[in-house]
């Protein structure tokens, strides 16, 4: 468990959170859907993420994923951050992405979560180098990402299908070098 702040920690996912990432989901419903793809109905049960979480648990052992929560103090899940599709052989990557509880904005959380998950891409996994996009008009994922070092490599026309559509996307990467990029505090 790492401490990002008085009230959160970040920590693994772990069988037994479906209860937990449920109510997550299901509070931050709104909050999340222009910014995912169209979620299921079941998606938003204790059972369909009680399942995935295993699957999570399952996938970082074989050392395909790597998924987090963000959890407060109070036990409940506040957010979360992942590195998907983790890619050894000569790529030696994986794919950033996260979301941050509506409640939780503006207090610099997803910034040091995004932090400390990129000192355990490269110190633990031993990564090269980190990859997240944004979709266009996402401005504060941007600023999170350029404010832990993150560049803008290009843009990826219909990238991914959020909210219903193919939508444009900004790539940006991390070079996993030491040292990391000094994060960049907000004035």
């Amino acid at each position: 468990m790492l401490r990002l702040d008085a009230e959160h920690v970040l920590r693994p996912v772990r069988a037994g959170d479906g209860a937990a990432l449920a109510r997550a989901y299901r509070a931050n419903r709104e909050h999340l859907a222009p910014w995912e793809p169209v979620r299921s109905e079941a998606f938003f049960t204790e059972e369909w993420q009680e399942q995935n979480a295993q699957q999570c648990v399952a996938e970082a052992a074989l050392g395909r994923s790597s998924r987090f929560v963000i959890l407060s103090d109070d036990g409940e899940i506040r957010g979360r951050m992942n590195l998907n599709t983790i890619v050894r052989g000569a790529f030696w990557s994986a794919d950033l992405g996260y979301w941050i509880d509506s409640t939780r904005l503006r207090r610099g959380l997803a910034g040091r979560a995004v932090a400390l998950i990129a000192e355990h891409a490269r110190d633990e996994l031993r990564l090269h180098r980190l990859q997240a996009s944004t979709l266009l008009h996402n401005v504060a994922s941007q600023r999170v990402l350029t404010g832990n070092g993150f560049e803008h490599i290009g843009i990826a026309p219909k990238y991914l299908r959020i909210a219903g559509e193919w939508q444009d996307h900004i790539l940006f990467q991390l070079l996993l070098e030491e040292p990391l990029s000094a994060r960049r505090e907000r004035p």
